[in-house]
């Protein structure tokens, strides 16, 4: 198997991304346009890490820190290439950019009826929390 890569993404890469996350996320999500991903990368290039294999985008992680809290988002990872470690590698790289910025503790969205992601955070050592509840509200339209 050849090597995996970890690499920030860049503007040039916004639409693979989008239409990665087609076939490789669980759900949508409000902001899952370009407009919405062009903002992350243009306030934060750093928090959007891509797994590359052959060249080939192979998975994904949103490792955002607002200075305060470390938030994950949109691991994914391609159904064909799920089981080879990419998910761990792009988390190990999230918590290393994480413990560089000074976080303390990261935290992840994972959706209740997504089985497989709840096994795949269980095995990298997070854990859910109960108690919390989310509350949204979407701002626009």
């Amino acid at each position: 198997m050849s090597e995996l890569r970890i690499r920030a993404a860049t503007a040039e890469d916004l639409d693979e991304v989008l239409a990665f996350w087609k076939t490789a996320a669980e759900g949508t999500s409000i902001s899952d346009d370009r407009e919405g991903v062009e903002r992350l990368v243009a306030r934060d290039p750093r928090a959007l890490l891509l797994a590359e294999r052959d060249g080939e985008l192979a998975g994904t992680v949103i490792a955002g820190f607002d200075g305060w809290r470390c938030h994950l988002y949109r691991l994914a990872v391609h159904p064909d290439h799920r089981r080879q470690g990419i998910a761990s590698a792009l988390l190990a790289a999230a918590e290393e950019r994480f413990v560089r910025l000074g976080g303390r503790r990261a935290d992840a969205m994972v959706l209740q009826r997504n089985e497989t992601a709840h096994h795949a955070w269980a095995a990298a050592g997070y854990q859910p929390e109960e108690q919390w509840r989310r509350w949204v509200k979407p701002l626009s339209g």
